[in-house]
């Protein structure tokens, strides 16, 4: 295990072979680097440097009460990257990730050569799944995530507590959900200002995938892949996620 401090936070951050420089984000909540490290992490290694990370309060990392808003959580990934390399970088990720992959890529374009988002939603505090979360126990929000993540994640046994203790703590003890509700759009101009090329991953059958299509529909150098699932991606389909992203760093 490895740890580094950025902006005042200890992170977990893990580094997987060598290459152009790929950094990968997971989603809030249930989302741990694990989320690309058991699924597409492995494959784009094979030919890149990939750097993975648990966002602040997830995982391994610093159990943090504040600082759930995009734009302190696009510094810490700043932090990160200008620690990682000074060559631009590959961004990808999942989620509310994905959506600060995004902000960091308008904020430091020269800093980003690649963007993947896999179900960015956007507005961000606009997600049907994770509003089904909401006001929940934490023991309720682990029965009610989709079957393929529970098993993903452990539906028993230490991994399981783990889970419940780490949702507890984000749901009651942090200003995730007051910072996710406060979060705001980010505008067509914005979208169309983008300069990078885009991959935009969405499940088929998500209440995300009207996003992805307006990603692909705005910013010059995007396109969209719908795959076969939820919002879930990485892990409901893995092997598709994982070659569609391998195919998009080698195009």
């Amino acid at each position: 295990m490895s740890l580094a401090v950025h902006n005042g936070v200890t992170f977990h951050v893990q580094i997987l072979g060598e290459g152009p420089p790929v950094v990968m984000l997971h989603g809030l909540l249930v989302g741990s680097l694990a989320t690309w490290y058991f699924t597409a992490a492995p494959l784009l290694s094979r030919t890149h440097r990939v750097l993975l990370y648990d966002l602040r309060g997830h995982g391994l990392s610093e159990r943090t009460k504040t600082g759930y808003d995009i734009e302190t959580m696009r510094r810490d990934l700043e932090a990160i990257v200008e620690s990682f390399t000074s060559e631009a970088v590959t961004l990808v990720g999942h989620s509310y990730g994905a959506v600060v992959a995004l902000s960091h890529a308008l904020e430091r374009p020269q800093r980003v050569s690649k963007l993947v988002l896999v179900e960015a939603p956007l507005p961000p505090s606009r997600l049907e799944e994770l509003d089904s979360f909401l006001g929940k126990p934490p023991e309720e929000m682990a029965a009610s995530l989709p079957d393929a993540l529970r098993d993903a994640l452990g539906r028993q046994g230490r991994q399981a507590r783990r889970l419940v203790e780490s949702l507890r703590f984000l749901a009651t003890e942090t200003s995730l959900f007051g910072d996710l509700r406060r979060a705001r759009d980010i505008d067509d101009s914005a979208l169309a200002s983008l300069s990078c090329p885009v991959l935009c991953l969405y499940g088929s059958q998500s209440s995300c995938l009207p996003v992805g299509r307006r990603i692909a529909r705005l910013a010059p150098r995007a396109r969209l892949l719908e795959i076969a699932g939820g919002h879930f991606l990485p892990l409901e389909a893995a092997t598709a996620v994982g070659a569609a992203i391998e195919e998009f760093l080698h195009g």
